[in-house]
């Protein structure tokens, strides 16, 4: 775990009944980390329900982790309704590419990202929505990743390398 107050919490409506990884606390930008193994091509999805959070209400999946600070992030956010494709460097957040799409609060979701190569493309239950290329980061571990007073909560978390 980078940050954050993560924990398994019942979740009445959750896709796989009855639980769900929830983060609750406020943090700048809370992530954790699911896995050591290091992935290269690697499709990454969850199941995700922004709660609450009124300077942000995000949900993300981090791929290609080299450690806390440097990383790719395919994120959702319910209050601008946009999914978008950032990489830490540094520490240092830095948008490579924006796109749209309807983000509800209080529904579950999926949100997808699928890596081969310098592609990256992002998914919004079953809808491509947003897509780049980068060179930053050949491979890393996954996690998942929220924003400042952002209340998620995701189940469902899958993997799978070609």
């Amino acid at each position: 775990m980078f940050s954050g107050t993560w924990a398994v919490k019942a979740e009445s409506d959750a896709p796989s009944p009855s639980h769900a990884l929830c983060q609750t606390g406020s943090a700048r930008f809370p992530a954790i980390v699911l896995s050591d193994k290091v992935f290269a091509d690697v499709t990454v999805s969850t199941r995700f329900k922004p709660v609450s959070g009124n300077e942000d209400r995000a949900a993300g999946i981090i791929f290609r982790i080299q450690d806390q600070d440097n990383f790719y992030i395919l994120r959702a956010n319910a209050l601008e309704d946009n999914v978008n494709i950032y990489r830490y460097v540094g520490g240092a957040r830095q948008a490579i590419k924006e796109g749209a799409g309807k983000v509800p609060s209080g529904t579950w979701q999926e949100l997808r990202v699928e890596v081969k190569g310098n592609d990256i493309r992002g998914y919004l239950n079953g809808k491509l929505v947003v897509e780049a290329r980068d060179d930053t980061f050949r491979g890393g571990g996954i996690g998942l990743w929220t924003k400042a007073d952002s209340v998620t909560c995701f189940d469902d978390v899958k993997a799978t390398a070609p």
